[in-house]
């Protein structure tokens, strides 16, 4: 051994004097085994595989990275129930401890790349011998625990077997309870791993005193209100570790820590300390869109998130609208007020109150409103919420020349489901709502005109790949009104199509029945759907190529009205914020005065 560390030592001074790439380029082959986990495995710890292109190395570096290896290797041999493996590796066709080796690598030029080859030999693969378990392990925990003798002595199913019974013990009241590193002795004879794993339960604890640290402005009684576990209940992490996500998903903090005492109390509970870290209180916003039929957009919010202590929201906002569109006539403007009651009597169920005045110049018509609601919102499951509520609007519209009052009273009933993963970039899960309004309006030309307005829309997001990377975006909207035709319905009240939230290429509004003149008149009916394919690129970067169809009829009866379809390509630079979207159209049956093309400019997926 020692002449062979002299001859190496004396090929490094002799390659001092030669002329050598420095980086060294080298390609690295692993020759496979006949087992695919042991493969991957392999692949998945060299650092020859893995920095090769990203930390380029001179050729001393370059056999210390290769021993560096031998012992990476043996580990993964391991892991995968190989303890008689071993592991040969040759650069340039030669071993490691070659004499030599370095000075021969410093006289190669830089291309080709150096040939590095990694040939293993696994052994036999090793089964479970003895499986041990230790220490004051309830009886029942020893029942059903996975590890038998003949098993494949796989060092994750042993780790994993160790984690699952400390977290079922976790779950079920000992909290205190602890393993070291399971102990493995190999028996080369018998190609057996014997396993010692020492469980260390502790005693079984119920929830002590509750603590809130951190709190300012936010009341304790609301953050009880709020929590989820209680004193003496059994303890149970996943409970805890529920109770702190729920504080931390809560607009009035920035954090939350949960941490449990070192040791039971005297009555033999475990107090829980909750650490809290509030959020700003006031918030301000500003938003823009644009888009070629209803021009730009441009917005500003201001919102105190936690007005008395209690998590209640007061926000309110402005925004300039309908700048420059090719479906306006003018500029309008949108002030909002509006008031959250969180867990309003009971938890899980939230009250709105909104308070919306809107000016718009559109083709379709002229329209000034003052919108009052009061909705309430509960939540029936983790995905699952229902809402109800009364609105109120006092109205005046001018169409086709005539200018009318409208008021009119609405009682919306719905249901929304969301198991996205995302507000603005979902990837994957279901968004689904369905409302229905009972109406009664009174006004204008037509006199009143009791109606009532059903709408559903739903959308799915379907990887096609990695995850994240190509999706599937499906869209779909389908709603009715019945007992009002289309003249004697407030014609804001109508259903129309054209524009990114139905069929882009078309100008807003104009993918719907016409007057002779060629203003947008709305309908009774709507049905449409969108196929929309996205893929990213790189960290930054992505595109889409979407299909959007569908059809407005006049008889209350979707699927009824001229089929319209628009096809378009958009582009996405996606930010820490969500992905800046641009998106351009164009419709494959022309409708007069909608417009030839369209462009949509925004904040988030359109759907």
């Amino acid at each position: 051994m020692r002449l062979a560390i002299l001859a190496f030592g004396g090929g490094l001074l002799a390659a001092s004097s030669a002329r050598a790439a420095d980086p060294q380029p080298y390609q690295v082959t692993i020759k496979p085994t006949a087992s695919k986990p042991l493969n991957a495995a392999l692949a998945a710890v060299s650092q020859l595989v893995g920095l090769r292109a990203k930390a380029p190395v001179s050729p001393f570096a370059l056999i210390a990275r290769a021993h560096a290896d031998l012992a990476r290797f043996r580990t993964a041999l391991q892991s995968q129930g190989y303890y008689s493996g071993t592991t040969r590796i040759t650069i340039d066709g030669q071993p490691l401890g070659a004499p030599g080796l370095a000075a021969r690598l410093r006289a190669l030029p830089a291309s080709p790349p150096v040939p590095v080859l990694v040939t293993t030999n696994p052994g036999p693969l090793y089964t479970l011998g003895t499986v041990n378990l230790r220490g004051d392990l309830p009886a029942s925990f020893r029942q059903g625990f996975p590890l038998h003798p003949g098993q494949p002595a796989i060092a994750a199913s042993v780790i994993t077997a160790q984690s699952d019974l400390l977290k079922k013990l976790h779950n079920t009241g000992y909290a205190m309870a602890t393993a070291p590193v399971p102990q493995a002795v190999a028996q080369p004879a018998t190609h057996t791993l014997d396993v010692t794993l020492a469980i260390n339960a502790g005693p079984r604890v119920a929830l002590g005193p509750i603590t809130l640290t951190g709190l300012k402005r936010v009341k304790q009684s609301y953050v009880r209100r709020e929590l989820s576990v209680h004193q003496n209940e059994l303890y149970s992490a996943d409970k805890v570790e529920q109770a702190r996500e729920h504080l931390a998903s809560l607009p009035v903090f920035k954090s939350v820590t949960v941490t449990p005492a070192a040791a039971p109390d005297a009555a033999g509970q475990l107090p829980l300390d909750f650490g809290f870290v509030e959020a700003l209180r006031h918030v301000v916003a500003l938003n823009a869109s644009y888009s070629t039929d209803l021009g730009a957009d441009l917005g500003t919010s201001w919102t105190d998130r936690n007005l008395f202590g209690a998590g209640q929201r007061l926000s309110f906002s402005a925004a300039i609208t309908e700048l420059g569109g090719s479906s306006t006539v003018a500029p309008g403007y949108d002030v909002e007020a509006h008031y959250v009651v969180p867990d309003w009597r009971q938890r899980d169920q939230t009250l709105t109150f909104d308070a919306i005045g809107v000016h718009q110049y559109l083709v379709t018509y002229n329209r000034t409103a003052l919108t009052l609601d009061a909705i309430l919102a509960r939540r029936l499951g983790k995905f699952l919420t229902a809402t109800g509520g009364i609105s109120a609007t006092q109205e005046q519209v001018t169409q086709e020349g005539v200018t009318s009052d409208y008021s009119f009273v609405g009682l919306p009933v719905g249901l929304d489901f969301d198991s996205t993963n995302d507000l603005l970039e979902p990837t994957r899960g279901v968004r689904a709502k369905a409302t229905i309004t009972p109406t009664y309006s009174y006004g204008g030309v037509r006199g009143s005109a009791p109606y009532v307005l059903a709408q559903g829309t739903a959308s799915t997001y379907l990887n096609l790949g990695k995850p994240g990377r190509s999706i599937l975006a499906l869209r779909g909207t389908i709603g009715a009104i019945e007992g009002a035709t289309t003249l004697s319905l407030p014609p804001d009240q109508r259903l129309y199509a054209g524009g990114s939230d139905t069929i882009r290429g078309y100008a807003y509004q104009y993918a719907s029945p016409q007057f002779p003149d060629g203003v947008p008149l709305g309908g009774t009916s709507l049905d449409t759907g969108t196929v929309e394919l996205r893929q990213r690129f790189g960290a930054h970067y992505g595109v889409a190529a979407f299909v959007d169809a569908g059809q407005v009829g006049t008889s209350g009866t979707p699927f009824t009205g001229q089929f319209l379809a628009g096809v378009g390509l958009g582009a996405r630079y996606y930010t820490a914020f969500g992905p800046i979207r641009l998106d351009i159209a164009v419709p494959l049956v022309r409708v007069p005065h909608a417009g030839s093309l369209q462009a949509y400019i925004g904040l988030g997926e359109a759907f």
